[in-house]
């Protein structure tokens, strides 16, 4: 479902070394490191500025290929001193085979260890994310308007939540003070996409935060195009004009 994922971080090196401490439990290594940001597959980080503030109240869930690397991942990590926010164990509320464990990040967001029966298996590392919204209907009718273009459709409802489904993983929008700041960029094969994909969101009078073109300071080739969910989160489609 991802392309990336990226949060913003109030001191970039204590985020680092916990995400360097608890990832490589679930074999998730770094994959690049820049003045911008570090990467972990999917998942990146970079420090916040004054025009990107620091990343609040997100659940990202990474994939944990057995139940015993969930626990490794929950146990390295109360060990060094990171805050627990949920005991390795079973979560049936979620799922009959769903087993997860949580710690809390340098900033308070959750991240979790999350292992059961329908894994991603396309090289991913963010399983699902939770991004609590102050309007559940607006910000479903966001990511409804641009799930067709974004690879992505509607899955479950309630009152409280929306869930949205891909080829692999999942997002929920649920109610709450709003998570601030996330980056989520989904894949596109093609340009015609990234437009369409802008085109309509912003048709339907969401907030434009970059116009479709290249943007060659990520690598040649890299044609992305970005609005504003209700909630300010900024949302991109990217066709990476890869091979």
């Amino acid at each position: 479902m991802f392309d990336h994922v990226t949060i913003r971080v109030s001191d970039r090196a204590a985020s680092e070394q916990f995400y360097e401490t608890v990832l490589p439990t679930l074999g998730i290594e770094q994959t690049h490191r820049s003045e911008p940001y570090t990467e972990w597959r999917d998942f990146s980080l970079a420090s916040a500025d004054e025009r990107n503030k620091v990343t609040r109240r997100l659940h990202i869930a990474f994939v944990a290929p057995t139940r015993a690397h969930a626990d490794e991942f929950w146990r390295v990590g109360t060990t060094a001193g990171y805050r627990d926010d949920g005991a390795p164990g079973p979560r049936p509320q979620y799922g009959d085979d769903y087993y997860g464990a949580f710690l809390l990040d340098p900033d308070g967001s959750s991240a979790e260890a999350v292992h059961r029966g329908a894994m991603r298996d396309d090289g991913g590392v963010v399983d699902h994310l939770w991004i609590r919204v102050a309007d559940v209907d607006a910000a479903a009718r966001f990511y409804e308007t641009i799930g067709p273009h974004a690879g992505f459709r509607p899955r479950r409802r309630t009152p409280e939540r929306a869930q949205f489904v891909g080829e692999s993983g999942t997002f929920s929008v649920v109610l709450g003070p709003p998570t601030e700041a996330v980056h989520l960029a989904f894949p596109a094969r093609e340009n015609a996409t990234v437009d369409a994909f802008h085109r309509a969101a912003t048709e339907a009078g969401f907030r434009d935060n970059g116009v479709p073109g290249e943007r060659s300071v990520y690598h040649p080739g890299y044609y992305g195009a970005y609005v504003l969910d209700p909630d300010g989160n900024n949302v991109e489609v990217v066709n990476h004009n890869r091979p």
